[in-house]
């Protein structure tokens, strides 16, 4: 595949109600980045190659595939009469505070999810993208991370309960995709590989190398946990030395990926220092494996992100044009309408370009293993762990 083909239609889900995910002021996860996104990416053009689907209501039978009766009336009760929240469902938490229709916000994400699930599975698109989802964190019994519910795992079962064999989720948000990961940790059909700074360091403290799956699911999660401070040059090896073998050893039907982009420097969560240009350079890896591994069956999912302004519309304008066969030049300038929407908006001053002037490089892990390098043995922990459970071999 190159930069600028891709065969086949691709859609993006999304209409406006989606931002009504919305924690309130002051909380990091704020709906203006999608907002921003979806402005700057129309500006752009990126939409045109795009087409343009609204997002369907999921219901509660839907979403009691993955969470339980429990959870569900408590989170209709915080939407219909905001309260105090009711910690044991993880609501009414800093992070996950209650308010008046979040049970109908969250509902609307995992619908939007669903829905670019269906359009990949049913072959009206070939890649589809919601980026208001990837709500990674949320757990059957319990909203976490502002996650209310878990979007992409009610999105993989509905696929499997479609008749898909294998499913593939890699998830490059900072944090680890622990909710996805629990979800399925003992399901031989889906795999589960996260990248993410390391639970050492990092909320929500689990994704390590020796998590490798339940006992009837021996390799079917892999996670490789990242020192704080790594870089374009030391993420993309890592992703290099273990996503491609494993995707492509696995061989799903379909690839599922989340795309939260709090591993940029300037994200305020995190302590990853990767650049807008390393995170398009992952997408443009996600693209091509899924036509290598997939038959180019793409969804594409959001996720974390707190750079509003700087970061997010810009990585995720990118992932739209990835998502639809026509990469950005990274040394476009940002139309100045919306750089002055921006400045009207928030007073603050927009990045000029797409790119951070990084031209991402890095070492090919057959080139051989650092010892002496923190990241290396980091990831060699992990082909140590996991590949062998796939019929790999760890150190070529």
């Amino acid at each position: 595949m190159t930069e600028t083909s891709c065969p086949g239609p691709a859609t993006v889900v999304f209409d406006d109600g989606l931002t009504a995910y919305d924690f309130g002021a002051g909380h990091p996860m704020s709906p203006l980045r999608v907002d921003l996104t979806m402005r700057l990416s129309r500006e752009l053009g990126v939409l045109d190659h795009l087409r343009a689907v609204d997002a369907p209501m999921a219901d509660l039978d839907l979403v009691a595939t993955v969470h339980g009766d429990a959870l569900i009336e408590a989170v209709g009760r915080m939407g219909r009469e905001p309260g105090a929240g009711e910690e044991a469902f993880g609501l009414g938490t800093d992070d996950n505070p209650v308010f008046r229709g979040m049970d109908v916000a969250a509902a609307h994400v995992v619908g939007a999810t669903v829905e670019a699930c269906r359009q990949v599975w049913s072959g009206e698109s070939l890649h589809s993208v919601n980026v208001t989802g990837g709500l990674h964190h949320a757990m059957p019994d319990r909203a976490s991370g502002f996650c209310v519910y878990n979007d992409v795992a009610v999105g993989i079962r509905w696929l499997l309960d479609q008749g898909a064999q294998k499913v593939a989720y890699v998830d490059v948000d900072v944090h680890h995709g622990d909710g996805v990961e629990a979800i399925f940790y003992d399901d031989p059909r889906v795999l589960t590989i996260s990248l993410h700074e390391s639970g050492q360091f990092l909320f929500p403290g689990t994704g390590f190398a020796g998590d490798t799956g339940g006992p009837d699911a021996k390799g079917s999660a892999v996670n490789v946990a990242l020192p704080p401070g790594t870089s374009d040059e030391g993420w993309l090896r890592a992703f290099h030395a273990v996503v491609p073998p494993v995707l492509r050893e696995f061989a799903p039907d379909v690839l599922v990926t989340q795309h939260g982009c709090d591993s940029h420097a300037d994200d305020p969560l995190a302590d990853l220092t990767l650049s807008v240009d390393g995170q398009r350079a992952s997408y443009l890896a996600l693209h091509d494996l899924a036509h290598e591994v997939a038959g180019g069956r793409w969804v594409a999912l959001g996720g974390g992100g707190y750079a509003v302004v700087g970061v997010v519309p810009r990585s995720w304008s990118h992932l739209l044009a990835v998502v639809g066969g026509a990469p950005l030049d990274p040394a476009t300038p940002t139309p100045p309408a919306w750089r002055e929407h921006v400045k009207e908006l928030l007073g603050a001053t927009a990045p000029l370009r797409l790119t951070e002037g990084r031209t991402p490089t890095y070492r090919p892990w057959e080139e051989g293993y650092d010892p002496d390098s923190w990241l290396d043995r980091l990831v060699q922990a992990t082909r140590t762990a996991t590949f062998p459970l796939h019929g790999l071999d760890p150190v070529l």
